[in-house]
């Protein structure tokens, strides 16, 4: 018969690199009631911040005296190695456990057992599966609430309840799986993850006052979303990113690459704390046109700026003024009006006929402005406008990716019997997105492995 170790903590902080135990208590349970047990205080060798000692009740002179961990070690393997370890929320107390351990010389590997995660799958429909509220709509009793004792001592008359109740065999069942095994964040409903479907989408994490603190995108919903709650990875960023995350939205999309489109695109527009790579892919400089004080239009890269009448936008200044040369070299405009040269009277192109002098006035403004307005509609021409027809999100509709000028204009969905020569009405049906590198690349590259989901358009002006 298996033997479970029940076990609870109280600790200096909330992640276990770093911080201390102050108390643990050990019950050995064999399936029908408590045969053994261990109890003590810890020096955790730092200072317990105020407010845990106003929650658990343990200060720094309670614990003075008290072994180190180092000191009862041994013991505390002896009872867990081979056991079963069990606790409310456990790999909280079993990545602290772990760890010091560890320091010790003491290799703990044991199979996992959260009574959380236990109480939602037998007892379901509860309001709360926090220990404090649990244990009181189960009329358990819980004293010396948290302290180690009374806590572990609560968990183990939950767990004989569980027992008891679990006539599916769900707990043998969680033990056969891996270590890796799911525990859902301690705010969040399971039936929060029973509502995601299995299709490509995007996802959001809220957090207690609705706030989107992470989002992500997926090809299979549940399943991506279901892998963030697994491993034994638990730091304490993980254990902070977990607790914090109390709802979860989605949107289900027509394809992997729309969802891709849609993360870049939401990310941008909300820039959640713990979103981090995709932050950086907002375009960084533009090209702007301008008519200055004696009627010459002027082309200059400058810093991007949101909805702003760029003509293109790029990540770096490095690539802008590369088209920039192009255009002038090309269409034979003044280096001086396009802000590649600023400290002389003239361009240096001027001194060997690569310039026809409007840097001194000595061209015509309407002449020089054809040239400039030639250059930007060559610069359009040459930028791609198609769309990009694929899987809906049901068999009744297509998804429709938009690019216009060589920048994403949006997307969105059209009957799957829409004509779709009508370019207006399927633009219509569009829903406009900002732009930038990173969501044109991706397209531009999928449009080339699939030419045959592409429809060009004629160029807008």
């Amino acid at each position: 018969m298996s033997k479970y170790a029940i076990v609870d903590i109280e600790t200096t902080g909330g992640f276990a690199s770093g911080n201390g135990i102050t108390e643990i208590s050990i019950l050995i349970h064999d399936g029908s009631a408590v045969i053994d047990s261990f109890e003590t205080l810890i020096n955790p060798e730092q200072d317990i911040p105020e407010y845990i000692q106003a929650l658990t009740g343990i200060s720094n002179e309670m614990v003075s005296k008290a072994p180190l961990f180092d000191e009862v070690a041994e013991k505390i393997y002896q009872l867990l190695n081979d056991k079963i370890f069990v606790a409310h929320n456990v790999n909280f107390d079993y990545s602290f456990v772990r760890h010091q351990l560890a320091n010790s010389g003491f290799a703990l590997n044991c199979k996992k057992l959260c009574t959380v995660r236990m109480s939602r799958k037998i007892i379901p429909g509860h309001s709360s599966y926090s220990l404090g509220k649990l244990c009181a709509e189960l009329h358990i009793p819980l004293h010396d609430r948290h302290r180690a004792g009374g806590d572990a001592a609560a968990t183990a008359l939950l767990l004989s309840l569980l027992l008891e109740k679990d006539n599916e065999g769900i707990i043998p069942k969680s033990l056969l799986k891996s270590s890796g095994e799911q525990v859902l964040p301690p705010n969040l409903s399971k039936s929060k993850i029973d509502a995601l479907p299995s299709n490509p989408g995007v996802y959001y994490f809220r957090d207690q006052k609705g706030k989107i603190i992470y989002i992500g995108k997926a090809v299979n919903l549940r399943k991506r979303v279901c892998s963030h709650f697994s491993g034994n990875k638990i730091n304490r960023q993980r254990q902070e990113f977990l607790k914090n995350i109390y709802d979860i939205d989605f949107t289900v999309c027509g394809t992997e690459l729309m969802a891709l489109i849609l993360e870049a695109a939401e990310i941008q527009k909300h820039w959640p704390e713990n979103n981090k790579a995709l932050k950086h892919f907002e375009q960084k400089y533009a090209l702007y046109d301008f008519e200055d004080q004696n009627g010459y239009i002027r082309l200059g890269i400058d810093k991007y700026k949101k909805n702003s009448n760029a003509l293109y936008t790029f990540n770096s200044l490095l690539s802008g003024q590369s088209m920039l040369r192009g255009m002038i070299n090309e269409h034979v405009l003044c280096e001086k009006l396009c802000f590649i040269q600023k400290n002389r009277l003239s361009c240096t192109a001027h001194e060997y006929g690569g310039c026809h002098g409007a840097c001194l006035g000595l061209e015509n403004p309407v002449t020089y402005n054809e040239r400039v307005d030639a250059a930007i509609k060559h610069l359009k021409s040459a930028l791609p406008s198609f769309a990009l027809l694929d899987s809906g999100r049901n068999e009744e509709e297509k998804s429709c990716l938009w690019v216009e000028n060589g920048k994403f204009y949006g997307m969105g969905y059209i009957s799957f019997y829409a004509d779709i020569s009508d370019h207006e009405t399927l633009k219509s049906n569009i829903v406009p997105y900002t732009s930038n590198d990173y969501i044109l690349n991706m397209i531009l590259s999928y449009a080339e492995s699939h030419p045959l989901q592409r429809i060009d358009l004629p160029k807008s002006t």
